[in-house]
Formats: C-alpha cells, sequence, structure tokens
C-alpha cells in the first residue's frame, strides 16, 4: 500500500454528536461556532413550523430552527438538556441555531468508521445525511448541516435574519 493510500485509510475527522428523541446525530465540528443553553426564542409569525423563530445572540439576530419538526420526531418539552447549537452553512455567511435535545460529546472518527449514506429509496429525500458512522456499536447519522433545509427553506431563514 502507499504511503498516502494509508494516510487516506489513518485520517480521522471531529463530530459534534448530539440527540433528538433517541437518535444520535453528528455534526462537523468546523461548523458549530458555539453550544449555547436554551433561552427565549421569539416566534416569527408565517413561518414553517420547524423554525422556532429568533434569538438575540451578542446583538446579532439568529433564526432558530427546531429538528425535532423537521426530521418529524416526537415533539417533546424542552429540559436542562435542550441547547441550540450554533452552526455556519458551509460556503454562505449564513448562521443559524438548531434546537437539540442534548449534546453528547465531540468524536474523531475515522474513514473506515464511515459508511455511505444507504439508498433508502420510496422517494425519501436523505441528501442531508452525509454518512452514517458507527462508533462502540452505536450508529450515528452524520449531518451536512447546510442540507438539511431546502433551498426554499433557507431562503426563508436567510431572511429571518436579516
Amino acid at each position: 500500500m502507499a504511503q498516502s493510500d494509508t494516510a487516506t485509510l489513518t485520517k480521522t475527522h471531529k463530530y459534534l454528536t448530539f440527540k433528538l428523541s433517541d437518535e444520535t446525530y453528528g455534526l462537523d465540528i468546523l461548523r458549530v461556532q458555539e453550544i449555547i443553553g436554551m433561552m427565549p426564542v421569539t416566534r416569527v409569525p408565517r413561518t414553517p413550523a420547524f423554525v422556532r423563530g429568533v434569538i438575540n445572540l451578542r446583538g446579532r439576530v439568529i433564526p432558530v430552527v427546531d429538528l425535532r419538526i423537521k426530521f418529524d420526531a416526537p415533539s417533546a418539552e424542552d429540559t436542562e438538556l435542550t441547547c441550540i447549537v450554533v452552526v455556519q452553512l458551509a460556503g454562505q455567511s449564513t448562521v443559524m441555531g438548531v434546537v437539540v435535545d442534548e449534546v453528547s460529546e465531540v468524536l474523531d472518527m475515522a474513514i473506515d468508521q464511515i459508511e455511505e449514506t444507504p439508498d433508502f429509496g420510496g422517494g425519501v429525500e436523505a441528501e442531508f445525511v452525509r454518512g452514517i458512522g458507527k462508533v462502540d456499536g452505536k450508529v450515528i447519522m452524520l449531518l451536512d448541516i447546510a442540507l438539511v433545509l431546502s433551498r426554499k427553506e433557507l431562503s426563508q431563514v436567510e431572511r429571518l435574519a436579516e
């Protein structure tokens, strides 16, 4: 095996893992700006149900998306572990918050711990799933946060920040 092949196999990437319902998800740590505790969110009329509203974060208006609603997970009350992960979308200046049930940990995942996203068939749109991580017997859905929202949804969220 060539030296570059060995380097590719041992390359790792960091993911912030979090829980939604009983599922574990991961976000590229380079997209995460900060994690903040739940705070009052101002609802904005006539926005999609998955948009909780906006927050004022150190003088900057940040739109907040509820991933439970976006992913059709059962609704649940916020707890002391519920928090907002502030992310910057890849290749864009858009910053938004995503509400998650609980932040777990930052994991290093090697290339061989990540499988390609399976074809879910039946018209299921899962292009926002970057891959499936396998760590310590757990399955972690690795998200491309920039693709979680459609172009139309993203433009609605961007307008909230303006």
